[in-house]
């Protein structure tokens, strides 16, 4: 579960964390609040500090960074991991789970693509690391990290839309505890 990028300490990053094969498991509730869940834990425990984040069918974006003394590789490493397995508990454990049988069929596939063969497999290998160094590239990550819903026609307006920073930025409470900027 390697960064594709460098991360260094004491910077903040928009980071792009993707499900294997691009399946989509975050239409169901039960999946989104297990990130939204484990994003408030790694803010509450682990040091995790979030800008802005947006939770879509099949990936997640965050512009994030780690408090000074904590590691924001190995924040997402351990993010990606526990909500792995917690979803795939909940996948396996939950009756109304239709696509049940396909959903671990793909998880375990790829999961025995792996060099290390794994049982189950549920995020792409990396996770997309940019290093924010100016307010410019700040502003226009975060706007279209708030506009994913938008453009693909879940909301009509940033705000609107429950599992994202934009209700944050508009004045709002979102879901998890975000830092402005």
């Amino acid at each position: 579960m390697g960064i594709k990028t460098k991360i260094a300490d004491g910077y903040m990053y928009f980071l792009t964390m993707t499900v294997v094969n691009w399946i989509d498991i975050f239409t169901r509730p039960v999946y989104k609040h297990i990130i939204v869940d484990s994003l408030q834990y790694n803010i509450d425990k682990k040091g995790l500090v979030v800008s802005g984040w947006c939770l879509m069918s099949n990936h997640i974006h965050l512009l994030a960074k780690a408090d000074e003394g904590f590691h924001l590789s190995d924040i997402i490493r351990d993010f990606k991991k526990f909500t792995s397995k917690a979803i795939i508990k909940e996948i396996q454990e939950n009756g109304r789970e239709s696509r049940k049988r396909w959903l671990l069929s793909e998880f375990s596939a790829a999961g025995k693509m792996l060099k290390k063969p794994q049982q189950f497999k549920f995020w792409q290998s990396g996770s997309e690391a940019k290093e924010i160094q100016t307010r410019q590239f700040l502003e226009q990550k975060l706007s279209y990290i708030h506009n994913n819903p938008v453009k693909a026609e879940i909301v009509a307006e940033p705000h609107e839309y429950l599992y994202s920073s934009a209700i944050d930025y508009s004045g709002g409470n979102g879901l998890i505890d975000v830092v402005l900027v």
